[in-house]
């Protein structure tokens, strides 16, 4: 008896490819939908918030619009990311990221409308599992190298101090939210374990226990979120001495994916709009509380967007007027 082998025409593509190829091309409409959806939605909420406001049953008043409208700039950023990115996981993560702060938003302003804020919740719950599907996807189908970049920032600065000296502050954890502006608090619990409690955007807060992982005194502390903990976050900062004995060269790791799970690392997303600048904020903080003792704020560090150059709490007629 001779074996005979089932060859596929060349003309034909086996079932399996031809099943990948179809997934492929429904996954880039899907993509290609939801970048369409963004800009579209983050046009109406810039140009028309007061409508949008009526719309979705809440407050048409000044502060209601110009959230709608700040929600409407980061829409049209992400709708452009999507659109023209060859990579866009990450923009359709920051999609997910946005779809949490609209639902944030819709309850708490449920009191005003709230048959119709229910329905509109309701839909933004669909469109953020649509959001979750599609970025999974993405992200799965990125190599690691991508996601690693996506998901880790490293930074580092000179400050004029010792390495003792900054080792000392930073090892004293209850001391970081003095400059880390994403922490609201942290705890020692011992057995090298702490308490961190982080705030967001529209009054989002997150907490999870850490544990210190490598402690060399003066030199290098690492740790990490436990196993159990809602978020996935480790992070390193060393100190080494800098040339010539002037200062020291602090350099921080941050990783909000070290297990490379796709739904935690929408922690960093969430945390801050810029998760790099804002580490490289957090540093400049930390500079300034071991020279001078606290953070001194310029008018451009405590006020988000663009905004006339004034004292803080200054109105702007005053100001004028001086």
């Amino acid at each position: 008896m001779v074996a005979t082998e089932t060859m596929t025409p060349p003309h034909m593509p086996a079932l399996s490819e031809r099943t990948q190829a179809k997934s492929r091309e429904i996954q880039n409409s899907l993509v290609t939908g939801l970048g369409w959806f963004s800009l579209g939605l983050g046009l109406a909420e810039v140009v028309t918030p007061g409508s949008v406001s009526r719309l979705i049953g809440i407050r048409n008043d000044e502060t209601s619009r110009n959230v709608l409208r700040g929600f409407g700039m980061r829409e049209l950023a992400a709708g452009v990311g999507i659109l023209t990115q060859q990579r866009p996981a990450g923009w359709v993560w920051s999609r997910v990221a946005g779809d949490v702060l609209d639902m944030a938003s819709l309850l708490s302003a449920r009191k005003t409308n709230p048959a119709r804020v229910a329905v509109f919740t309701a839909a933004v719950a669909g469109i953020t599992a649509l959001d979750i599907m599609c970025s999974r996807e993405l992200t799965a189908a990125q190599p690691a190298r991508e996601r690693e970049r996506e998901t880790r920032v490293t930074r580092t600065i000179g400050v004029d101090r010792s390495p003792e000296e900054a080792y000392q502050l930073w090892r004293n954890f209850e001391n970081l939210p003095k400059f880390m502006t994403y922490l609201e608090s942290v705890q020692s619990r011992g057995d090298n374990r702490s308490r961190w409690v982080a705030k967001g955007p529209a009054g989002i807060t997150a907490e999870w226990d850490a544990e210190i992982l490598r402690d060399e005194p003066n030199r290098f502390i690492s740790w990490r979120s436990v196993k159990d903990a809602t978020l996935d976050i480790a992070g390193q900062v060393r100190f080494d001495r800098a040339p010539g004995g002037r200062g020291t060269i602090v350099r921080v790791d941050m990783d909000f994916a070290p297990d490379g799970g796709a739904l935690k690392s929408l922690a960093g997303k969430i945390l801050g709009p810029d998760l790099r600048q804002r580490i490289m904020h957090d540093l400049r903080n930390f500079k300034q509380v071991l020279e001078l003792g606290e953070v001194t704020q310029s008018d451009a560090s405590i006020h988000p967007g663009m905004h006339p150059a004034q004292p803080d709490g200054v109105q702007p007629d005053t100001a004028q007027r001086a």
